[in-house]
């Protein structure tokens, strides 16, 4: 197993992310290599105007890519389908993705809405047509879904990313190489919390926790082994009463209060909170690395500047030290791109998904991660319902809540 606590470790892992843990993307270490795609790509876009739509804008960006040609955009919503062939001005349009996937010999297919619960089904179509897929998140409802998802693509050897674009950041890249260099000394603990609004509880974590997760993972240089996690509604625990059919097609959902803790392998340990309207501005949504010597921070999102304290007892008050900004050129250093949009994010992550076709390499995240990411939230559910601690990966691949008593 990894050993990401040390420095001299972290740099040899660091080297060596393919090898160190078989559940992460060999290329989740990988700085951008500044390369660009040498191939042209058929795109195919689907959208679903009412039932996600096209997500965080996920089909525009395909549209700046020189070496994409659009041919065809397909949406079930009339209204929609004649918005988004004006948007993107496709050669073709169609009213059912099957179709599309069909008649067209397409190279990669663009899964664009948010609701989750058409999620399993566009990726095995898109398998079965042999495409590539970039898609939005989150990824699937079940392990069963991510379990015949994951076959599939592995059968038909095709590659996935998935838009969670703080994964791309050069930030992120700056960040991890403090790290490495010792900056907050050993790795102790991995800190976040959703945006605590409306959603909060169980749905900020399907929604925004699963951008903290991925980060979670990224730091540990691991999934997790282990979960306990309480989910409570106004404070009592949850009952199969409780249970409603979760927005944007989340499937089984209950809870206003989700409150989780991960054991990552060399006693590393992970903790993610949402409460329901206990929101605050500026908002806590963000990942806290506490380390031996200091806290590094990262906010999800694209470009997003992180900060670090340089301070080992966590208190600015007592020690006097001051957070300290950090972009993608280092600590204290003002930002030198301009591409720090969602839209950056999506162009960053659509490149390296057709380098890591050209190369038969792994995704920054990639199809793996958007599982481990996955498994993580449902370990929250199966460790309420169990009422006791689970182990990663599940042995329950069904939704939890499913078979709540």
């Amino acid at each position: 197993m990894n050993r990401p606590l040390s420095r001299r470790c972290f740099q040899t892992n660091l080297v060596a992310a393919g090898l160190v843990a078989s559940s992460l993307s060999p290329s989740v270490f990988a700085a951008p290599t500044g390369d660009e795609p040498k191939r042209r790509y058929r795109v195919g876009i689907i959208g679903s105007t009412g039932r996600g739509d096209y997500g965080h804008a996920v089909d525009v960006p395909f549209t700046k890519l020189p070496n994409v040609e659009l041919i065809a955009v397909a949406d079930a919503d009339s209204q929609g389908l004649a918005k988004a062939t004006q948007r993107l001005q496709p050669k073709t349009s169609y009213a059912d993705y099957h179709e599309m996937l069909e008649k067209e010999a397409l190279d990669l297919v663009a899964i664009c809405p948010r609701w989750i619960d058409q999620h399993r089904d566009m990726l095995i179509a898109a398998a079965n047509a042999n495409c590539h897929v970039y898609m939005e998140k989150p990824f699937c409802r079940t392990m069963l879904e991510c379990d015949e998802v994951r076959k599939r693509f592995a059968d038909k050897g095709l590659k996935l990313a998935i838009a969670h674009i703080s994964q791309y950041s050069p930030v992120l890249d700056t960040a991890m190489s403090l790290i490495r260099d010792g900056a907050i000394g050993q790795v102790l603990e991995l800190r976040a919390r959703g945006k605590e609004d409306h959603r909060g509880g169980p749905e900020d974590m399907w929604v925004l926790g699963s951008h903290v997760f991925g980060l979670m993972r990224f730091f540990a240089q691991s999934d997790p082994v282990r979960c306990f996690a309480t989910i409570r509604q106004r404070g009592e625990r949850i009952r199969k009463e409780h249970i409603v059919n979760g927005n944007e097609g989340l499937g089984p959902l209950a809870g206003d209060t989700v409150q989780a803790q991960f054991q990552f392998p060399d006693g590393i340990a992970g903790y993610f909170g949402s409460r329901r309207e206990m929101g605050a501005k500026p908002s806590r949504f963000a990942l806290q690395v506490f380390g031996s010597q200091g806290i590094l921070e990262m906010e999800s999102g694209y470009l997003a500047p992180a900060a670090i304290l340089r301070d080992g007892s966590w208190s600015p008050l007592r020690s006097g030290k001051t957070w300290e900004k950090v972009t993608s050129a280092g600590i204290g250093k003002e930002e030198p791109r301009s591409d720090g949009t969602y839209e950056g994010g999506h162009l960053a992550a659509i490149r390296d998904l057709m380098l890591a076709i050209e190369n038969d390499s792994q995704p920054r995240c990639s199809l793996q991660d958007a599982i481990g990411i996955t498994e993580m939230i449902l370990s929250t559910f199966e460790s309420e319902r169990l009422g006791r601690d689970v182990t990663v990966p599940l042995e329950t691949r069904e939704h939890p809540l499913s078979l709540l008593a």
